[in-house]
């Protein structure tokens, strides 16, 4: 990139008499940018008091000085990199203390405003020509100086952001697994949402899978209005939002299929404490896997929309002998899942033989040979409801399509 001072001529002695006449004001200047101009931003004024007053009105002061007093005694007054290092230090300090950079940015462009209107007061007649020699090096100075403070802020914010998502994966998963007790200051040891998202389609490829989780974490982000500790990859994932509490916000499923396709299926569970969080999680994913099972559509999923099939899908005295009943077709894999799609649609057959490429009367076909083989009638409301508890059950054992980064067990 061209150096803006590049090409502009050595000062004249007049120029650099105008500029020796503004240094005794830098105090006074310093305080009009930190408690005058800069109040107008949007934002400022929310700033703690000793980041005004100290922290930018030294960098103000800092900044004033670095260009009153090389333009005052040097004739070629053009900076250097090392001329930035207190200014990129602050952008740092900034990026890592949530200033927005817009703010950042500004205040520095407001800066060199008010000391261009510093040098237009005190700009004698007949010195028009040197106010102009200034005005070259200071404005050029003022592009250095946003240049090297928003590489700074970016690379700082990066590298925060990069930290952040390393430390997530191990954190999420140890208070899913309730073996890792929430940090200081996180907002993880109150009430908390615990969320599991089921995205459509079968695994990723590798590539594939890392965009589609991102985009599932900006999504969550994004919905909830704050960076969510999430464990996802292309099939989907758990999140759990600090100091979230149900309901969920109505259009985060929309947000989820515009982001990552439509078909994606969530259930949200609150948890009152860390310690709730890892029966929330397996709730959710319960209820998720049992709405899927029952043909409830795609979408937000909540344990009223399920209550009796829920309950089905819990382990009980009956549960070994209700999930025999797939026994005698554990080795025929088209009928279980000609039986699971015709449960989630509703026993539709034509749906069921939509989805599965197959002629209606071949669905009628597999569905009369699982009858036979388990004694179970399908067109009757408990022949079905036993079909469904049998599935639901092995489900809860098999897991199957659940997301791989998750790595703890939903079912039990």
């Amino acid at each position: 990139m061209t150096d803006p001072d590049s090409a502009l001529p050595a000062l004249s002695g007049t120029a650099r008499s105008l500029a020796a006449r503004c240094a005794p004001r830098v105090n006074a200047l310093a305080r009009q940018m930190s408690r005058g101009a800069f109040e107008q931003l949007h934002g400022y004024a929310e700033l703690p008091a000793d980041v005004k007053d100290v922290e930018i009105a030294a960098t103000a002061r800092h900044g004033l000085r670095l260009f009153l007093d090389r333009v005052a005694h040097d004739p070629d007054p053009r900076t250097t990199p090392g001329d930035f290092d207190v200014f990129r230090e602050r952008a740092a300090q900034r990026a890592e203390e949530g200033m927005p950079l817009p703010l950042l940015l500004t205040t520095h462009s407001v800066g060199v405003r008010v000391l261009w209107q510093a040098l237009r007061d005190a700009a004698r007649p007949g010195e028009e020509a040197a106010l102009v020699e200034l005005a070259g090096y200071l404005f050029g100075a003022g592009q250095r100086i946003v240049r090297a403070v928003t590489e700074t802020y970016l690379d700082e914010q990066a590298a925060l952001a990069a930290e952040r998502h390393k430390e997530h994966p191990s954190l999420v998963r140890g208070l899913l697994e309730g073996t890792t007790p929430p940090p200081p200051g996180s907002g993880l040891d109150g009430p908390s949402l615990v969320l599991f998202v089921q995205l459509p389609g079968g695994p990723r490829a590798t590539v594939a899978a890392r965009r589609t989780g991102r985009r599932l974490q900006a999504a969550l982000d994004r919905a909830f209005g704050r960076e969510v500790p999430a464990l996802l990859d292309g099939t989907g994932g758990r999140a759990i939002v600090p100091g979230g509490t149900d309901p969920t916000p109505p259009a985060l499923a929309g947000l989820l299929d515009e982001v990552c396709g439509p078909g994606v299926r969530l259930a949200a569970v609150p948890a009152e404490t860390a310690a709730g969080i890892p029966e929330a999680a397996r709730t959710a994913a319960r209820i998720v896997r049992v709405a899927r099972a029952c043909g409830h559509p795609a979408g937000l999923h909540r344990l009223d929309d399920v209550l009796l099939e829920y309950q089905l899908s819990r382990p009980s005295a009956g549960s070994d002998r209700i999930a025999a009943l797939l026994a005698p077709v554990a080795g025929r894999p088209e009928l279980i899942e000609t039986l699971r799609t015709h449960l989630e649609q509703a026993r539709d057959r034509r749906a069921t033989a939509r989805l599965l490429t197959l002629h209606p009367n071949t669905v009628d076909n597999r569905l009369a040979r699982f009858s036979t083989l388990t004694g179970l009638d399908l067109s009757t409301p408990r022949g079905a409801a036993l079909a469904l508890a049998a599935l639901l059950l092995r489900d809860a054992e098999e897991e199957p399509g659940r997301p791989a980064s998750v790595g703890a067990d939903d079912g039990a």
